[in-house]
């Protein structure tokens, strides 16, 4: 498994009327621990672009456990346990301040999407050898927790 760990603190402008974080915000939250994970791999998000490659989000899943609220220090653990075929899952579990339980959880699914064809395609060669060799090496290397 591939697992990447970040943090984000709440701004106040992320909570809603009963003074905590929008539902919304979540999956943006999502979305930071994503391109987090890929950059931890040596490979960021704007690379894949300049290489042709997007990762559109085709389904989502988000699950609302306990509430955050404004100044709460989040960590964002993002993680990966399947070799992507023609799309990438990528999980999530959001927790409140170092606590053990997560306050929400979720996944992504992507598929590739070769920018100059405009259509879906397979993962390129070099993503796919970056994640083969990162889901196979030991769990102390960078990209796993």
């Amino acid at each position: 498994m591939i697992k990447y760990t970040t943090q984000i603190r709440v701004r106040y402008a992320d909570t809603d009327q009963m003074k905590v974080v929008y539902h919304g915000r979540y999956l943006e939250y999502f979305e930071v621990g994503r391109a987090e994970l890929i950059r931890s791999l040596g490979l960021p998000y704007s690379e894949l672009e300049t290489r042709g490659i997007l990762l559109p989000v085709i389904e989502v899943f988000a699950k609302y456990r306990r509430p955050a609220r404004y100044d709460d220090l989040l960590s964002i653990e993002a993680s990966v346990s399947e070799l992507p075929t023609s799309i990438l899952k990528i999980h999530y579990h959001v927790f409140r301040n170092h606590e053990k339980e997560a306050i929400a959880e979720g996944y992504t699914i992507h598929s590739f999407l070769n920018v100059a064809a405009g259509k879906p395609t397979r993962p390129p060669s070099y993503f796919m050898q970056i994640m083969e060799k990162a889901l196979t090496a030991p769990v102390n290397s960078p990209g796993h927790d």
